[in-house]
């Protein structure tokens, strides 16, 4: 009797099993593939792949670069906001730095690893903030586009301006009375003929040094510098900062509208009609009232490689 009940259970479980597998296994992914073949999903479910003269150029759905075998950016083209993923936008590596507003503080390189040929500051142990990475790429934009690119909390050098003040402190921690200030995203130079000079020459009465190599100023009060940086910068932040994913293929109407001249005159056509040409390719907000109107840079650089061809 032990015997048939236990047999009787495990035919229930089979079908159960078979039952089961051929709703999950088969009928499902055929329904859900039935409804990717309909009109307005098809191309989503293809990958939104974006063609040119029979040629797959990339998706609308993940950003790319627009740079030369160098990594400079070409002038004829829009840029993408930067990204963290991989060394740029690989679906492989979707990431983000994880770094907050908190992250201030450089890990400096170390000198005598940086003096052997070849060694990048990376190699050498250098590790950007997110604030001095914001800095940099502002300036670099800013250079590229022919517009101030200073931003508050950051150096002209384009590091983040931020002080280890050190001395006794009051009673909330604060530091009174400061013996010694020091730049602490400025290293100082192994060169004695070209010493740094930091970007703020006294605080609080207090000469500022550079950074000494193997010092902790942790000890110090750190504290960041606003400086005279207009508080809405010419750089918009999507243009220093990676989404999220790092696949964002999409910049804000701001970046686009900054980038323009330069397009324009690599083009040697007007701005009116490379603003023309953004707006044909602007996205609308998500779902008529969530976020920004975007562009779609991918899709603005192919509209203009067909209307706008570089000549020569």
């Amino acid at each position: 009797m032990r015997i048939s009940s236990w047999i009787r259970q495990h035919l229930a479980a089979l079908r159960a099993l078979l039952v089961l597998t051929v709703i999950t296994g088969i009928v499902y992914p055929l329904a859900v593939w039935a409804v990717a073949l309909g009109p307005s999903l098809h191309e989503k479910a293809e990958g939104s792949i974006v063609e040119v003269n029979g040629q797959a150029v990339g998706s609308t759905l993940i950003g790319q670069l627009f740079t030369d075998a160098d990594g400079n950016p070409l002038a004829q083209y829009f840029q993408s906001r930067p990204s963290a993923a991989g060394d740029g936008y690989d679906p492989t590596s979707t990431s983000a730095s994880n770094l907050g507003p908190e992250s201030i503080l450089d890990t400096p390189a170390d000198p005598a690893v940086l003096a052997q040929p070849g060694t990048t500051p990376e190699d050498a142990g250098f590790k950007a903030s997110l604030l001095t990475t914001v800095c940099s790429r502002s300036q670099a934009v800013g250079q590229l586009e022919g517009v101030d690119g200073s931003r508050p909390f950051c150096t002209p050098g384009g590091v983040g301006a931020v002080l280890s003040v050190i001395g006794p402190r009051d009673s909330r921690g604060n530091v009174v009375n400061p013996t010694r200030v020091v730049s602490v995203n400025e290293p100082c130079s192994s060169d004695p003929a070209a010493p740094v000079t930091p970007f703020l020459g006294a605080y609080e009465g207090v000469k500022v040094e550079c950074a000494e190599f193997g010092e902790d100023y942790a000890i110090g009060q750190i504290v960041p510098i606003r400086g005279d940086a207009r508080a809405n910068p010419a750089v918009p932040a999507d243009a220093v900062t990676a989404s999220g994913s790092g696949l964002d293929p999409h910049i804000s109407q701001a970046y686009a509208d900054l980038q323009a001249a330069r397009v324009a005159a690599a083009r040697d056509v007007s701005v009116d009609q490379v603003g023309a040409v953004v707006d044909d390719n602007q996205d609308g907000r998500t779902l008529g009232f969530l976020g920004e109107p975007t562009v779609n840079v991918l899709e603005l650089n192919v509209a203009l490689d067909q209307q706008y061809p570089v000549r020569g």
